[in-house]
């Protein structure tokens, strides 16, 4: 068992931890990032939904809104992402 003792064992041992422990968190990361944006992209479209809700109330205050548009601002900022503008 002298080989365990052998410096060039030691060195491609500890490399090889060391680069098995990187690429595990590398990939560990990568999937945190996915899903951050995943939730990130839900709670945007929730919010704008929203936003088209307030909307849609203050015109109907406003007495500007028909009963044609109910749920038109609504689903016009939900289906509108911000996924969708940066793509372009």
């Amino acid at each position: 068992m002298s080989f365990l003792r052998h410096p060039a064992f030691l060195l491609g041992a500890n490399l090889s931890a060391i680069l098995g422990s990187t690429l595990y968190l590398r990939s560990h990361h990568v999937y945190n990032l996915e899903e951050h944006e995943a939730r990130m992209d839900e709670l945007e479209g929730t919010l704008r939904g929203h936003i088209g809700l307030i909307e849609e109330a203050l015109d109907r205050l406003e007495g500007t809104a028909t009963e044609a548009d109910r749920g038109k601002k609504m689903n016009d900022y939900y289906g509108k992402r911000g996924g969708d503008e940066k793509s372009k």
